[in-house]
């Protein structure tokens, strides 16, 4: 028998002998009833791979005893190679899996504290009426993964020259480039503003330059994040 058999024979038997020993395990019932936990991890951890380690020899055993190279040296060899290659499956099973946890999981842009927030100043073309106070406003930011609902904050109102000036704040809650924030003035249509922020939205103490829409208002932001101003 070819060495490459050898080995997938071993393989297998370490396979099969960690699944078996881990069944044999759990239906006898061994380790603390009183802390399943820890006994399941001593099954997984201690117990199973040395049911792998005696599958493997095992195996290798029987594929080559019949042949002239069926010593102890020869079985070693092939036991150690079987699970040599059982433990790079594992770790790359392991990688996989890490890899795809990362990939599918909720891209929060800060998972460990409280959401960014976007500061907004939007300023409107001269003789655009805007109320004075938060009713008749509304703020949304729109994402390809959410849309959050935004405020005004009426005391940081003002006006340049002839033009009326809107301040609020929108919570950044994900991780992505692709942002806007439609603003809606009662009885007006709605203003869909382009947020060109990188998808990690790092904090900035100022407000960028003013950009415009094809109706004549503008708008600046910044993100702003938690301890920071």
């Amino acid at each position: 028998m070819k060495n490459s058999s050898r080995i997938a024979a071993g393989v297998a038997g370490a396979v099969a002998g960690y699944v078996a020993t881990f069944v044999l395990f759990s239906l006898l019932d061994f380790g603390n009833r009183a802390d399943p936990i820890t006994s399941g991890l001593l099954g997984l951890f201690f117990y199973s791979p040395v049911g792998a380690i005696a599958g493997a020899m095992l195996a290798s055993w029987l594929v080559t005893r019949s042949g002239r190279d069926a010593g102890n040296g020869s079985v070693a060899r092939n036991s150690l190679k079987s699970l040599g290659i059982v433990v790079l499956l594992c770790a790359a099973g392991i990688g996989i899996y890490i890899a795809y946890a990362y990939a599918t999981a909720t891209p929060w842009l800060n998972p460990n504290g409280n959401n960014p927030l976007l500061a907004f100043e939007v300023r409107f073309a001269a003789g655009v009426t805007v109320p004075a106070s938060a009713q008749g406003i509304t703020i949304e930011l729109q994402t390809d993964l959410n849309t959050m609902p935004g405020e005004v904050t009426p005391a940081a109102f003002y006006r340049d020259g002839d033009q009326s000036v809107i301040a609020g704040e929108v919570e950044l809650a994900f991780r992505t480039s692709h942002r806007q924030l439609a603003v809606t003035i009662q009885d007006q249509p709605s203003r869909i503003y382009p947020i060109d922020l990188t998808a990690r939205a790092p904090h900035t103490p100022e407000f960028g330059t003013w950009r415009r829409l094809t109706d004549g208002s503008e708008i600046r932001y910044r993100a702003k994040w938690p301890g920071k101003t």
